[in-house]
């Protein structure tokens, strides 16, 4: 397997969160890397970074909500937002 190198990540994958309707008892795997192709959840791309610092973090809830899913990868609270996206800059 090719090994993606450590530098410059987390990849931000978004500027804004993303709402997902969540089901009570279902196991989400929220993404830390930012490569997942299925943001924000986890597909294991991590697995190819050097030495392996990433990996998912998974979460169940106890009802049907819709819950605030940090794209930014900046998050003090993860895997939910806290309004981290607002303090980086982004190029259109």
């Amino acid at each position: 397997m090719e090994q993606i190198p450590n530098e410059g990540l987390p990849k931000v994958a978004f500027h804004e969160p993303i709402a997902i309707n969540v089901e009570p008892g279902k196991v989400y795997s929220w993404c830390t890397c930012g490569l997942t192709l299925k943001t924000p959840f986890c597909d294991s791309e991590h697995k190819k970074i050097e030495g392996m610092p990433y990996k998912s973090i998974k979460v169940q809830f106890d009802k049907a909500e819709e819950i605030l899913f940090c794209q930014c990868k900046l998050t003090k609270t993860p895997p939910f937002c806290d309004c981290s996206h607002k303090s980086i800059s982004h190029k259109p």
